[in-house]
């Protein structure tokens, strides 16, 4: 054979490998591209980022307990403010004579009225506790 054939034949086999090549790739990206496959690797990696995360978070309380109590008890402080001065209002307003009262609030729209009953005692009945 002469060097121009021997050339020709090498670029054929080289052209032929080249195809093959960009037919694979062109499999493999077919395949790393189909939508299922791109939602399967996103929530893979978000679970694997949502597990650092933690890991990090549980290596901070570790790592410092009193300053996450404190900034746990700041925020459920916070969010609870208003149920905490409500039930602390009611603590402190209640007077001590008046447990035996039951009290209503009606307003009329002109002015509130305070109405008070002494409470009924209740007799035991058999079986049932009060």
């Amino acid at each position: 054979m002469s060097g121009t054939t021997q050339d020709i034949t090498r670029m054929k086999r080289e052209a032929e490998a080249a195809r093959a090549r960009l037919s694979s790739t062109l499999g493999a990206l077919h395949y790393r591209l189909q939508p299922g496959r791109i939602a399967s690797n996103a929530w893979e990696g978000v679970k694997d980022k949502g597990s650092v995360i933690a890991e990090d978070a549980v290596e901070a309380v570790k790592a410092r307990p009193a300053i996450v109590s404190g900034v746990l008890a700041a925020f459920t402080l916070f969010f609870a403010r208003k149920p905490l001065k409500s039930a602390v209002s009611r603590l402190f307003s209640r007077h001590g004579d008046d447990e035996d009262l039951i009290t209503t609030r009606v307003d009329s729209g002109k002015e509130n009225y305070d109405l008070t009953a002494p409470l009924a005692a209740r007799t035991p009945i058999e079986g049932v506790s009060a």
